[in-house]
């Protein structure tokens, strides 16, 4: 069984899911900020989605980590390292719930996943799936130093794939 690890940053701790995160990412994947990731989805989908975020640990030695603000103990959102059959490729993607938007906690997490899958994981690769319609994701990824695949598979045609490399 892989150990599911706790990442720190100078402001973050990327850490497990817990049961007490449901409540915020639930609110987050039944509203109308989830239309970029497929949703609003119903709660029942929803709980299977965070489900899933934590056992892509025991079924790929990798998943989802919470981002929670080490000065407050409060829960920022999610950043994940995704696969399975839905992903056609290794996914590094990001939530952020409302009020932690703008101040660079989801490049920040992200930055830190991205370099643990490289240095632990040895993924010489990753990809970022994004809704062509969400321009904030876009800049994030190219932030990240990541490119526009044009060629990658993608589990949504109209996806726009981000490729990370190292």
């Amino acid at each position: 069984m892989t150990t599911i690890p706790t990442l720190t940053t100078p402001r973050l701790s990327l850490r497990p899911i817990q049961a007490e995160d449901w409540d915020g990412y639930s609110r987050l994947m039944v509203s109308e900020r989830a239309v970029y990731m497929g949703g609003p989805f119903s709660l029942s989908v929803a709980w299977g989605m965070f489900c899933a975020d934590h056992a892509q640990w025991s079924f790929f030695g990798c998943g989802a980590l919470m981002i929670e603000n080490k000065a407050n103990g409060n829960c920022l959102g999610q950043v994940a390292i995704n696969s399975g059959p839905l992903f056609p490729e290794w996914e590094l993607g990001w939530l952020l719930y409302a009020e932690a938007e703008g101040q660079g906690f989801a490049y920040e997490a992200a930055a830190a996943l991205r370099a643990w899958s490289r240095d632990v994981r040895q993924l010489e690769t990753l990809v970022s799936y994004i809704d062509p319609d969400n321009a904030r994701s876009a800049r994030l990824a190219v932030r990240l130093g990541a490119t526009l695949d044009r060629s990658a598979l993608r589990p949504d045609p109209t996806d726009l794939v981000y490729r990370h490399y190292g």
